[in-house]
């Protein structure tokens, strides 16, 4: 459906060459100035191609806000087809029977055990033997989901329910505590545990997956190998389809110079594609290495290989990216005239740099021409945009889109409500962002561990019952809370004086294994100085160390060294 709103540019089309563009890559020389090296061929210097007025000095002000939304790429060609892969190799794991849904009153008794053997002396193990609840497969993969961000106590109640006389685990249970670890960075306790799943034949490409997401996210270049070699020892396939998403994994987590070295070090092994070269290209570009990017761009070229509209598109958002914005839009125009034609995906890159350059105009623009050549604007387009209009300060537009789209569509989705949340909030309209909340809740949307944080940091700015609400609300959905929502939460206490509850949940965060929080100690302290107990961070540090958090008491130690407020009049913390 077209938009309200006008637009007073267009952008005109070029006539470029005929051939596949070839890059130079820049560099800059001994004295400061800069030099167009040059592979083989004839390539002339896309600088020397004319440019419409339109463009001449356009997304000048680029890059000059924090995406409020993660860039647009979406899955390459050799994910795709892995993933692909993994569906139908894994289709006999993943199909393993987790049986009848579980009973919630079960995973509510079981899930507030473990809550309290946090602060317990008793071992969790004997309490919950004394639930006298019998473990299913969807009874453990229901609880461990509520402690996704906790790994601690996920863990224990992953090994107690193994142990009970009459279960055993499956490769669905086991990939759900391969993620909690993945995600809480867990890697040694990964590392054996994929042995174990592979002596007991519970490997699936699943969990490959897993792995190797996790460990290229947190740059743990040499285990994303050692799942490789893992794969290879117990007949998985690792050929070319398997070589390319890793590759692919590791580009997407901004490892770029990894992917390389592991391509000039496989090379031998494996005859690369369009899609191998696509990855390097996406993990040069996702680090703004231009150079580099130019360079893959080119071998693919040299070896006579023809980069299809997934290269273009990389290439075209790296161009951007790397504030190479007139080359940018020759690269879109030659698309244009001699193909590949642009897609949904290669105007979604450009209008989400115009919104980023709060060049909204412009974007619209783009928006229309994406129309009129038969691209149906996406829902993520109408996101790019609500976040452009809300960084560019017209709040009056997000609301009113967003209320055309629920009415009109595209329906929002979870990202759409998510980033107008965030919008509102940062703009100190908590009011307004409840509001999309509660309509997003009614749509039938699960929020998100984000979306609560975000709102209930809005909420405690103005009142601290309705940040309490939130928090309340978050525990009646099931959703665990991960270190930032603790954060959020003990911060808004001490900002209305609530030091002793403050005091309380630090307790619960540090001991499920999370760092203690970055808040404001000096009022912490100050409102314990006010009732005679200016040592408190000393007590707390004491506390951790005979729970065994050496770490953060250490840490609090330290925090209570560099903390001075003097003892004001004696009053009551409520």
């Amino acid at each position: 459906m077209p938009l309200r709103i006008k637009s007073q540019h267009a952008i005109s089309n070029l006539s470029p060459p005929s051939q596949i563009p070839r890059f130079p890559i820049t560099r800059r020389g001994r004295g400061g100035g800069v030099q167009n090296l040059w592979l083989r061929g004839a390539s002339l210097p896309l600088s020397r191609f004319p440019l419409a007025p339109p463009h001449r000095h356009f997304l000048r002000s680029l890059f000059q806000a924090p995406p409020l939304l993660p860039p647009p790429f979406s899955l390459s060609p050799p994910l795709q087809t892995f993933l692909l892969h993994l569906t139908t190799r894994s289709n006999k794991d993943s199909s393993f029977d987790l049986g009848s849904q579980p009973d919630k009153a079960e995973v509510e008794k079981l899930c507030k055990v473990i809550n309290e053997s946090v602060f317990s002396d008793r071992d969790m193990d004997l309490l919950l033997t004394e639930c006298a609840i019998g473990p299913t497969q969807s009874l453990v993969v229901s609880v461990i989901d509520r402690f996704h961000n906790a790994h601690k106590p996920a863990y224990r109640f992953f090994r107690w329910a193994g142990s009970v006389p009459g279960f055993a685990h499956g490769p669905v249970t086991y990939n759900k505590i391969l993620e909690v670890l993945g995600r809480n960075r867990q890697f040694e306790i990964m590392v054996n545990l994929l042995e174990e799943m592979g002596i007991l034949q519970m490997l699936s490409m699943e969990s490959f997956k897993i792995a190797i997401h996790s460990f290229a996210f947190s740059s743990q270049i040499k285990r994303c190998l050692w799942v490789f070699q893992l794969m290879k020892r117990f007949g998985f396939d690792t050929g070319l389809e398997a070589f390319n998403c890793l590759l692919d994994m590791l580009a997407k987590e901004k490892l770029g110079k990894e992917a390389q070295k592991l391509f000039d070090k496989m090379s031998g092994q494996y005859t690369p594609d369009i899609r191998t070269y696509t990855a390097l290209l996406a993990g040069w570009c996702k680090v703004k290495n231009l150079v580099e990017a130019c360079r893959v761009w080119n071998e693919i070229v040299d070896r006579g290989l023809k980069p299809d509209i997934a290269a273009y598109n990389i290439m075209l958002e790296g161009l951007l990216y790397g504030q190479k914005r007139s080359e940018a839009v020759k690269l879109f125009d030659l698309m244009k005239a001699k193909g590949p034609i642009p897609n949904a995906q290669t105007y979604t890159i450009i209008i989400h740099a115009f919104c980023k350059g709060r060049k909204m105009d412009l974007a619209l623009s783009v928006f229309e021409e994406m129309r009129v050549a038969g691209c149906d604007p996406s829902v993520a387009i109408y996101t790019c945009l609500l976040t452009g209009f809300g960084n560019a300060g017209r709040m009056d537009c997000v609301i009113s889109l967003l209320s055309q789209m629920e009415e009109s569509g595209p329906a929002p989705d979870l990202h759409t409500y998510n980033a107008v949340i965030k919008l509102l909030t940062s703009h100190d309209m908590p009011e307004e962002a409840n509001w999309v909340y509660k309509s997003m809740v009614q749509r039938g949307f699960e929020p998100s561990i984000n979306t609560y944080n975000t709102i209930m940091k809005s909420l405690f700015s103005r009142h601290h019952e309705m940040g309490c609400r939130m928090w309340e609300e978050m525990s009646k959905k099931g959703v665990s809370p991960n270190a930032n929502s603790y954060t959020v939460f003990i911060a808004g206490h001490i900002q209305h004086g609530r030091a002793r509850e403050a005091e309380r949940y630090i307790l619960e965060m540090v001991n499920k294994d999370m760092k203690a929080p970055l808040i404001d100690y000096n009022k912490f302290v100050a409102d314990f100085c006010r009732v005679g107990e200016p040592n408190k961070l000393e007590e707390l540090a004491q506390k951790m160390r005979s729970n065994g958090k050496f770490e953060s008491a250490d840490w609090l130690s330290r925090r209570a060294g560099k903390v001075r407020v003097r003892p004001g009049p004696n009053h009551t913390i409520p």
